[in-house]
């Protein structure tokens, strides 16, 4: 079967925040860039981000990059690569002021400077207040990011495969990355892009849990063609539970609702986070406010028939204030919770909401794995940026508003070293002769299948299984069960059976193959959980407790000798 070929110098799969800024770089230095999306790029996952991005401005207030980097590094809970935060911080102002020459329409103060506002995590001075760190347009920066970066790449030329999903990564036998597979959901047609460079931002996977603020096409494909192409996986035991998720609808509720002064009560109307975080309140990291919260559901002071959730207060705020920074947060309560807010409480609780983990890449954009006795070979072509990638900025915990930097940083990044190996001379390497034979292989199978399992059911089974077993607090006995039934799942999900058959917009076929990298991602997240035997930052174990040697149950004796080598060479701040 003869497949077209499609040649460009560099292919980007994903067109989020850090595919749109990756490609801005290439396209810019002249080269032929081609994007592909399952979406129109303005309709990518990064369009929900609220709160902001983060940059010491100090626009409101004084503020410097080392102390944005030391939060960071104490956020990560000790595990972050500090050289890559390093990296990233020192460059926050400036892809910032980027974005705002690109025409981004940052709120902004009286007199005129960008906008900032607290955040979660984000304190002056090496932790001593809250400070003004995320710039934001209102609550909906990811949409205006998104425009703005899109219409400079219409500018710049840049090549749009718009409802096309890419299906495998092609390597040849030297390890070298030469584009990928891809099909177009309109015909079911699939393409080889043979590229010179390949650039992965295909954003998240929270959909392999049944509650989660993830869009629903973010499935893990980046990942799941990572993993099938043989790169393994970083970090992915960490998924962070945003404190803030409608109860009952998992929408988000930005964390800018805490940040303008936003408060959590329980069933007693109290201020709860008092007793928790003494000093950050109600700003305090993701992974402190999320267990607070399900402490509080759990000990009894939940709110609502169930108990099952608590209240997020905005009632005290002047109302001008909430529809001048807020206005979406306001319609969002209306339409998923019934709510008021100007009014009364929303009802919220923690939901799966980002994945700290990834396919490994040093700080520059360029992916690495292990290969004999180097733990960082570059894997020659190949790039990653965004939530899909792992430099580990965020190590076990993201705070907030370091998402959107960490995708316009290493976006750029990626974009940036790309341009530099191609403008050194790197060429087009010979596909190999069967370049499509496993994709093509696999939706064969698809096609001809019969008595095999439901996308549905297995779908279900898989979110059912991680969130009843991977959740907030993580339990010995329930990892070890998680496990065996994730590798239940697996068996379904490699037996699946769809009852259409047509070429064009088949959704079936898509779900189908989307399945493929949820279960990925789902097997490496819940054998990483059980393999961690310490408690740290998002990933909270049962049998790890609180105690003096090993302080918030982290065994920092034995996790620096092996993270914080190689990699994670620097050491500015040691676990307090």
């Amino acid at each position: 079967m003869s497949i077209p070929v499609l040649k460009f110098d560099a292919v980007i799969v994903g067109a989020g925040g850090a595919g749109l800024r990756s490609a801005i770089q290439l396209s810019e230095a002249g080269l032929k860039t081609a994007v592909l999306s399952k979406v129109f790029p303005t309709r990518s996952h990064t369009v929900a981000a609220q709160g902001g991005v983060a940059a010491s401005l100090g626009n409101s207030e004084e503020d410097h990059w080392t102390w944005h980097m030391y939060d960071t590094v104490k956020g990560s809970d000790w595990l972050g690569d500090q050289d890559a935060i390093e990296f990233m911080c020192k460059k926050a102002n400036e892809v910032v002021v980027e974005l705002e020459h690109y025409g981004m329409p940052f709120d902004r103060t009286d007199d005129g400077k960008i906008y900032q506002r607290p955040f979660g995590g984000h304190m002056s001075n090496f932790g001593e207040k809250p400070v003004r760190r995320s710039c934001a347009a209102a609550d909906r920066t990811g949409h205006a990011m998104l425009h703005a970066m899109y219409q400079r790449n219409v500018k710049a030329n840049t090549q749009f495969f718009v409802e096309w999903m890419a299906l495998d990564l092609i390597r040849d036998e030297e390890g070298h990355v030469l584009g990928v597979t891809a099909m177009e959901m309109e015909t079911g047609q699939v393409v080889i892009f043979h590229a010179r460079a390949t650039i992965f931002a295909t954003g998240g996977a929270g959909r392999i849990y049944y509650s989660s603020t993830n869009a629903f096409i973010n499935t893990g494909d980046g990942l799941g063609m990572a993993a099938r192409a043989g790169i393994p996986l970083e970090d992915m035991e960490f998924w962070q539970f945003h404190p803030t998720g409608v109860a009952g609808a998992g929408v988000l509720i930005t964390e800018g609702v805490r940040g303008e002064g936003g408060i959590l009560r329980n069933s007693s109307k109290e201020r709860f986070m008092e007793r928790y975080a003494p000093n950050a309140k109600d700003l305090a990291s993701r992974d402190v406010v999320s267990r607070a919260m399900t402490t509080e559901i759990k000990e009894g002071r939940g709110c609502g028939a169930n108990k099952d959730y608590v209240l997020l207060d905005i009632t005290h705020l002047d109302p001008a204030t909430i529809m001048k920074r807020l206005p979406g947060i306001h319609e969002i309560g209306l339409q998923f919770a019934g709510v008021d807010c100007l009014k009364e409480p929303l009802p919220v609780v923690p939901t799966c909401h980002y994945q700290m983990g990834g396919i490994p890449t040093h700080y520059s954009g360029r992916v690495v794995m292990p290969q004999g006795g180097d733990m960082n070979s570059v894997v020659p072509g190949f790039y990653a940026g965004g939530e899909c990638a792992c430099a580990s900025v965020h190590g076990a915990n993201r705070l907030g508003t370091n998402s959107l930097l960490d995708l316009l940083v290493f976006g750029k990044s990626a974009g940036d070293s790309a341009v530099e190996d191609l403008k050194a001379g790197r060429a087009h390497r010979d596909l190999p002769k069967d370049v499509a034979d496993k994709t093509l292989a696999r939706i064969s199978a698809l096609d001809n299948r019969k008595g095999g399992a439901n996308v549905h059911e297995t779908r279900l089974a898989m979110q059912r299984t991680m969130q009843d077993h991977a959740g907030v607090f993580r339990f010995s006995d329930l990892l070890k069960q998680g496990v065996s039934k994730i590798l239940e799942v697996e068996k379904a999900a490699r037996n699946l059976e769809i009852k259409d058959k047509s070429m064009a917009w088949n959704t079936a076929r898509t779900e189908a193959l989307e399945m493929e990298n949820l279960i990925e991602v789902a097997k490496a997240t819940m054998i990483s959980a059980e393999a961690r035997k310490e408690s740290r930052g998002a990933h909270v174990r049962d049998d790890a407790p609180d105690s003096p040697e090993f302080p918030n149950g982290r065994n920092d004796a034995a996790c620096p000798s092996s993270r914080l080598s190689s990699r994670r060479a620097r050491t500015n701040w040691s676990p307090e």
